[in-house]
């Protein structure tokens, strides 16, 4: 007898891009697990700092550019004037009428997201109270990555939904009648 997932519960199988989600996942994971086994059993700080950073950068690169696109339809960057030499963040977020973001790929999505700081977190912790400064400059170098990676999809997440109201108040005229219609009668009932 086959097990039924409801829409939305944390199984693979129920992703829209299982392959993406899988991949996702296991750079999210990877990263973790070598630093915390290699810290446990191998010993070797150099070997153990250098596979860390390429997963560390292999997530951060397949998060920013491919996983967030698919898995739930937002993607940033960072662009630099070259007249002024400012930088700013540009956010894209799909459109809502044309991709339907998976329940599933999106809890799986945030809940990944927003852990993974937490737990680097926890083991910058651990570096500090243990004594093994050293191992907190591998710590410093995730936290940078995952946390740049969460701010920078947490305001593209609110970028999206607040474009995608307004865009959906311009084509009705319902929500910009009601504002605009609210504050002239409070003008005029003066």
């Amino acid at each position: 007898m086959e097990e039924i997932h409801p829409a939305g519960s944390l199984s693979w199988r129920l992703s829209s891009h299982p392959i993406t989600l899988l991949f996702f996942l296991g750079f999210r994971i990877s990263s973790l697990l070598v630093y915390l086994f290699g810290m446990l059993f191998i010993h070797n700080f150099v070997l153990i700092f250098i596979i860390t950073i390429l997963l560390l950068a292999a997530d951060f690169y397949y998060l920013k550019n491919i996983a967030g696109r698919r898995l739930v339809g937002l993607r940033w960057w960072n662009e630099v004037d070259p007249q002024t030499g400012d930088s700013h963040w540009v956010f894209e977020s799909s459109d809502p009428s044309t991709k339907v973001i998976n329940a599933t790929d999106s809890r799986f999505f945030w809940i990944a997201l927003y852990s993974q700081p937490l737990l680097w977190i926890g083991l910058a912790i651990v570096a500090i109270f243990s004594l093994e400064f050293i191992w907190l400059t591998l710590v410093v170098i995730a936290l940078s990555l995952t946390v740049t990676n969460t701010l920078a999809f947490s305001r593209c997440d609110k970028f999206g939904h607040a474009s995608n109201l307004a865009g959906s108040a311009l084509n009705t005229g319902g929500l910009a009648r009601n504002v605009a219609g609210g504050m002239i009668g409070r003008f005029f009932s003066r």
